[in-house]
């Protein structure tokens, strides 16, 4: 499905103003005023569409190929279905809170969406740490991942991509260009290519060895909205089969808050015993706990590489100050990885943010 976008830039906010009297029915041409929403690292442009003391809408507008993710991914072409939509569908027929869609203009790619108001968990956290706020996102979290190992939906396009040994060892790659060439002026020796390549493929070749099914991606903190009615997830397009602890890593891993031990601790525990009476199913808290590591190893590299390939070729350095606390949670997971102390080692020269003390 091509979007195509109508409108002229000059006539875009008058256009979300009448989207937005249309979804509330109201005849005031002036009653609705438009702001433009600070952006993160997404192609999408976000605007709240609110009547002073009346109804808000938050519209989404697409950029051009909206159908094709911005991640990479194993999927062989861009879908037909808008990424968003199709996987709205599933997770709102599995019962997960997500937000309501008011209008889908796709000829003119603006979706007009429920507004759920500005708090995150992060800013919730930030204002007042709160285990119960975790609690939360666990439950729902684990919920999810049971609902959707019950009910697979095919026509969901999550189950026709997948994170494989490729993409893995992409992401990884990513990270070398990014995170260590482009960011340190680096050129691995003979050496370190050797320590490097060993592991990067050492560490593919197990996590695409473990099981997958439905996973958000980026289910972390700036992801999940507060509004009255509870819990939201969003961003959730980019949704694909991975192992059950992906979207936990994106959560108690993440880069914008770090948690301290005995919690994270505390927290995967709750997700097991969780997921495992929701199953039924008996889940070895060993070798989960060796999967979330060896997963954070590989998702946390590529974050470091990424905010920084988000520096220099989308031209937005906000993440940057977000890289070392991605690379201290590589060096907490590899020492819990003792076959990857060679990996260890070099990248503690490498970078300084992963040196103990």
């Amino acid at each position: 499905m091509a979007v195509v976008i109508l409108f002229a830039v000059s006539s875009l906010e008058d256009r979300l103003a009448e989207l937005a009297r249309g979804a509330a029915r109201s005849p005031n041409p002036n009653a609705f005023a438009v702001e433009k929403l600070a952006g993160q690292a997404s192609n999408r442009v976000y605007y709240r569409v609110a009547a002073s003391g009346g109804p808000s809408f938050v519209a989404m507008v697409l950029p051009p190929e909206a159908t094709r993710s911005e991640e990479a991914s194993s999927a062989a072409a861009p879908p037909a279905d808008l990424p968003f939509l199709n996987v709205h569908r599933y997770l709102a027929k599995l019962g997960i809170p997500v937000p309501a869609i008011h209008t889908a203009a796709l000829e003119e790619g603006i979706l007009l969406l429920e507004d759920l108001g500005d708090t995150t968990l992060e800013l919730s956290w930030r204002a007042k740490p709160s285990e119960s706020l975790y609690h939360t996102a666990i439950d729902l979290l684990a919920d999810l991942r049971a609902r959707a190992e019950a009910h697979p939906d095919p026509s969901c396009l999550a189950f026709t991509r997948a994170f494989d040994r490729s993409l893995y060892r992409w992401e990884l790659d990513h990270y070398l260009e990014y995170g260590l060439k482009a960011r340190q002026d680096f050129e691995p020796t003979a050496r370190a290519a050797e320590v490097l390549g060993r592991a990067f493929d050492s560490i593919s070749d197990r996590l695409a060895a473990l099981p997958r099914g439905f996973t958000h991606r980026d289910y972390q903190s700036r992801n999940l909205m507060l509004p009255a009615r509870g819990m939201v997830v969003i961003d959730f397009q980019d949704a694909l089969l991975a192992p059950r602890q992906y979207d936990l890593v994106a959560l108690l891993r993440d880069s914008y808050i770090e948690l301290p031990d005995a919690l994270l601790d505390a927290l995967l525990a709750r997700y097991v015993a969780r997921l495992s009476s929701l199953t039924g199913e008996a889940i070895d808290a060993t070798d989960f706990r060796a999967g979330f590591d060896l997963l954070t190893v590989q998702r946390k590299l590529k974050d470091a590489g990424r905010f920084e390939f988000i520096a220099r070729v989308k031209g937005n350095p906000s993440f940057l100050p977000h890289v070392p606390a991605s690379l201290r949670y590589v060096a907490r997971a590899l020492e819990r990885l003792p076959a990857y102390g060679d990996l260890l080692l070099l990248l503690r020269e490498l970078h300084p943010e992963m040196r103990a003390g």
